[in-house]
């Protein structure tokens, strides 16, 4: 059950966390951006990498991942970089956000695909969604988007996840075809975690708390 519940309340605790903070980006989401960039990296690498590469050919896997890398590049020109952090406002903008919630929504089902077969990957898409929830709650209340239109954005943004876990739970796939999407996976959240390590330190200069919080999150994905 903690499959399907655990990304759901992560956008839960994001939005819980823009209310106590009154809707500021302060230290706190930089902070949990760099511990779940490094935690979400090390348990791909831990728990999922292997399991893939031991039921595919080996240069299949990494074609796949790189097919991964470039469909989260494509998603990105669509939604700015949101998954990692990257969200502007318009304050002008009424018209519901169509572009960014529909790359987003690809994003979340995909990232459930793995969390079935790899318990402890829940964990890592939860910390990862935790900041980007917030900082998504942040933009759609600043942007002055009517409340059924943050309401209704972020409820199926929650659901996404759990949506892509029941899929990949429930669908006979023939052959191979999970592990080629959970290696597509692998290469979108090898995107995400590493632009999130590499801007994590803001030009270029020595972060002690940043650089803590990343082995820390690799820490905890070793021990887990």
């Amino acid at each position: 059950m903690k499959q399907y519940f655990l990304p759901f309340l992560a956008v839960i605790i994001g939005v819980i966390l823009v209310l106590i903070f009154k809707h500021k980006k302060s230290n706190y989401t930089k902070f949990l951006l760099s511990f779940s960039g490094a935690f979400l990296l090390a348990l791909t690498l831990f728990d999922l990498l292997p399991e893939v590469y031991e039921h595919l050919d080996a240069k299949q896997t990494g074609l796949f991942i790189m097919l991964g890398i470039l469909l989260q590049i494509l998603l990105e020109f669509f939604s700015k970089g949101a998954e990692h952090g990257h969200v502007h406002v318009h304050k002008q903008e009424t018209g519901f956000p169509w572009v960014l919630f529909i790359s987003l929504c690809i994003h979340s089902f995909l990232e459930g695909f793995p969390i079935h077969q790899h318990n402890d990957m829940v964990y890592g898409v939860l910390i990862h969604k935790i900041p980007i929830a917030a900082l998504i709650t942040t933009y759609l209340i600043e942007s002055k988007f009517t409340s059924n239109q943050i309401v209704g954005f972020l409820v199926i943004f929650a659901v996404m996840t759990p949506v892509g876990t029941l899929v990949s739970n429930t669908v006979s796939f023939t052959g191979d075809f999970l592990f080629f999407i959970n290696a597509i996976v692998i290469g979108i959240f090898f995107h995400i975690s590493t632009v999130i390590l590499f801007e994590s330190n803001e030009n270029h200069r020595f972060n002690l708390t940043k650089l803590i919080l990343i082995a820390l999150g690799i820490l905890v994905a070793y021990l887990i």
